[in-house]
């Protein structure tokens, strides 16, 4: 079992150790090398998520694996509301919370 666990986190670190050049357009845009995106399965209308890291842009393509692996993981109880709607609700809370702390630095009401 050890030698198993070494092996895959020999493998992880080997992927992440590999790395490439990569151009952006004026538009923003980069090509993501062939042996990356054969890796973690990018097809053409793959979407991905971005994120600002301390280390810089972290690209997580959302690929037909990765939402197979995440099938079910929102399913709703009967009886509680859709997640768009509770999201949605989340999101006025949020913008709530963000205008009175607004209102409050700037010294007005």
């Amino acid at each position: 079992m050890t030698d198993y666990s070494e092996y895959i986190r020999l493998s992880e670190v080997s992927a992440i150790l590999k790395s490439d050049a990569v151009w952006f357009t004026t538009k923003g845009q980069v090509v993501i090398p062939a042996w990356l995106r054969r890796q973690f399965q990018i097809e053409d209308g793959t979407k991905a998520v971005v994120e600002a890291t301390p280390n810089g842009i972290l690209l997580k393509p959302v690929t037909a694996i990765t939402i197979r692996r995440l099938r079910g993981i929102l399913k709703r109880k009967s009886g509680e509301k859709p997640f768009a709607e509770e999201w949605a609700e989340h999101k006025r809370e949020e913008i709530q919370l963000e205008e009175t702390k607004y209102a409050r630095s700037t010294g007005s009401r």
